[in-house]
């Protein structure tokens, strides 16, 4: 028997949440995408863009992940309003680079599918293609010193996530060869 009193989020609605705001502030799950298609393509010629937007969808179908961007994205909106309190505002409004609370929030992101997601993550974050450039443009009105990490940590997830599945697909692959012919 359920307790009326205890608290319940339904799982459908921060989904919807985490996509929602991700659109409202200019990303979407083609532009982590062709993230993905760049950290994998040299590994998996044969990648498609659609896998690698099949493998975000995953990512974000994951509630940690979820709670990542909503959070990340709350603080980010706080800071576009100078809602934070000092110091907090200043180092988040101006992404400094001593502050790294952006780049461990990003991590939980990268944890959820193995270490493999630390160096993809590192490299793109480094190096802010794609979308990543737009976001850490400090020239414009808006802030996202969470959302690139963010964005970056949901490509790295989904390239490990593919790395793995690859992986397990070649070893299926030749168990199933020594099976035929030991067979």
């Amino acid at each position: 028997m359920s307790e009326p009193n205890v608290y319940r989020l339904n799982s459908k609605i921060v989904a919807t949440a985490t996509e929602e705001w991700l659109t409202k502030r200019g990303v979407t799950k083609e532009q982590i995408g062709q993230l993905v298609m760049l950290l994998q393509k040299d590994y998996f010629p044969e990648l498609t863009l659609d896998e690698c937007v099949r493998n975000v969808d995953a990512v974000l179908g994951k509630r940690e992940v979820q709670n990542a961007v909503l959070t990340g994205i709350q603080l980010d909106i706080l800071a576009e309003e100078g809602k934070l309190l000092p110091p907090l505002q200043a180092m988040i409004q101006h992404d400094e680079g001593l502050y790294g609370c952006d780049e461990v929030l990003a991590l939980s992101i990268v944890n959820v599918y193995g270490s493999i997601g630390f160096t993809n993550f590192g490299y793109i974050d480094k190096f802010k293609p794609g979308v990543l450039k737009k976001l850490n443009d400090k020239n414009s009105n808006e802030i996202h010193t969470f959302l690139d990490d963010i964005v970056g940590a949901i490509a790295a997830a989904a390239s490990s996530r593919i790395a793995h599945r690859k992986q397990a697909e070649r070893e299926a692959e030749t168990e199933a060869l020594e099976e035929s012919e030991n067979g």
